[in-house]
């Protein structure tokens, strides 16, 4: 295994064949790799196991493509939203207003192209607009006003709950334009065309496999030619196959049942932007900064109110994208739209990976975190499990998530 004590090194002359070097170094022991990065591995094994459990316990059904499909529709807001929390997290903070800020931009929208019938488009730009507008709410008092983001933003949640109701006048608009329902329940579906399936759809994803295994192969020969530890090329390669294994098992049943989703396409563009903002830009860089240790990144130059306002406005953004998801698949506004949303977005971001005193989490791992919170509530739907037993069940998962992150950091800490 090839390693070093200082990551940073620079390559010398003789790693200048690095992505040859690439096909020939790492190591072979999966059990030393999987518990040197004990946080991520754990939430991908519990997917699997999830995901398993919940097939045999609904005799398969959890799997079909219908199913698959309605997993996508109806959890689609709540990924966007782990998308912000976890950046959020990441920071150091926390958003306890989601949920409302959901609401109201829904609201927004709904009254501007329902009842006074403009545009669907119009009524999208002004539900961006009331979130981003939120979010600068709530990043001015955080970062300029110094006051604490738990206490703003469970002020805001109240605050744009009220906004809702008087905007709405306390009842529900319905219905949305066929247009506006596109967002949250269309589907592209025989584009190329396809006998009993969407080929298109199938194409979608070997294109993601394809950029998966580039993307992981670049980030292999990155990390030899800085003399990091990497696994095997053999384990690389098996990775890779079963990671596509797992996509294309997933395109072929969404080919089998409507297509794709237009939703699922804006959730990948997301998580690939946001993805390349937390790991290859200033910004993000200086998130992880602030919320790893705060004195550092002051004494290092990082403007921490600057970054602070704008982790609250793309958190306010984002929660305006899953209002105008929500809206359309509702197909309406109701003053009681997004409650618990927040909740929801945090257990996604803790179960992810994200740690309770920030600077640790990703977008992937919250996608992953999230997909285990739509799994099990679809499974037990499924199975006709009781609203209340649900409940207890999200919050037990949560705690133990929660749990292990302490436990892991315990477990590095005596290691050192």
């Amino acid at each position: 295994m090839t390693s070093t004590k200082n990551p940073s090194t620079r390559p010398t002359a003789s790693s200048g064949s690095t992505p040859a070097a690439a096909l020939h170094t790492g190591a072979s022991d999966v059990r030393t790799l999987l518990m040197g990065n004990l946080r991520q591995s754990g939430i991908y094994v519990a997917l699997v196991v999830i995901v398993a459990l919940f097939a045999i316990m609904t005799d398969g059904v959890s799997l079909s493509p219908g199913n698959i499909t309605n997993i996508v529709l109806q959890y689609s807001y709540i990924l966007v939203l782990a998308i912000g929390m976890v950046i959020v997290i990441i920071g150091g903070h926390i958003d306890l207003s989601v949920g409302s800020v959901v609401a109201l931009s829904g609201a927004v929208s709904a009254v501007l192209v329902i009842r006074q019938g403009q545009p669907w488009w119009v009524g999208i730009l002004a539900a961006l607009a009331v979130g981003v507008a939120v979010g600068a709410w709530h990043g001015f008092w955080v970062a300029y006003v110094g006051i604490p983001a738990f206490i703003v933003t469970l002020a805001g949640m109240l605050l744009f709950r009220g906004l809702t109701l008087r905007v709405l006048d306390n009842i529900s608009l319905s219905p949305f334009p066929a247009e506006y329902q596109q967002v949250a329940a269309g589907f592209l579906n025989g584009l190329i065309g396809g006998d009993g399936y969407d080929a298109f759809t199938l194409l979608v994803g070997a294109l993601a496999v394809a950029g998966y295994a580039v993307s992981g192969f670049r980030t292999r020969v990155a990390r030899v030619r800085y003399q990091q530890p990497v696994e095997s090329f053999p384990l690389f390669v098996a990775r890779v196959v079963a990671v596509g294994a797992v996509i294309m098992y997933f395109a072929w049943q969404l080919a089998h049942a409507r297509g794709l989703p237009i939703v699922l396409i804006i959730l990948a563009v997301l998580v690939l932007v946001y993805g390349l903002l937390t790991r290859r830009t200033v910004f993000g860089r200086q998130v992880y900064a602030i919320g790893g240790n705060l004195s550092a990144a002051t004494l290092s130059g990082v403007k921490v109110k600057t970054v602070n306002f704008w982790m609250f406005v793309n958190m306010g953004f984002l929660a305006a994208i899953a209002g105008v998801i929500y809206s359309s698949r509702s197909n309406g506004a109701q003053p009681a739209a997004g409650n618990m949303f927040e909740l929801d977005a945090i257990a996604a971001a803790f179960i992810g990976g994200a740690a309770v005193t920030g600077g640790v989490g990703t977008v992937v791992g919250a996608m992953v975190g999230g997909l285990i919170m739509a799994v099990m509530s679809n499974g037990m739907q499924l199975m006709g499990v009781d609203q209340s037993l649900q409940s207890v069940v999200k919050g037990l998962v949560l705690l133990i998530a929660v749990a292990f992150d302490v436990w892991n950091k315990r477990r590095a800490g005596a290691a050192r």
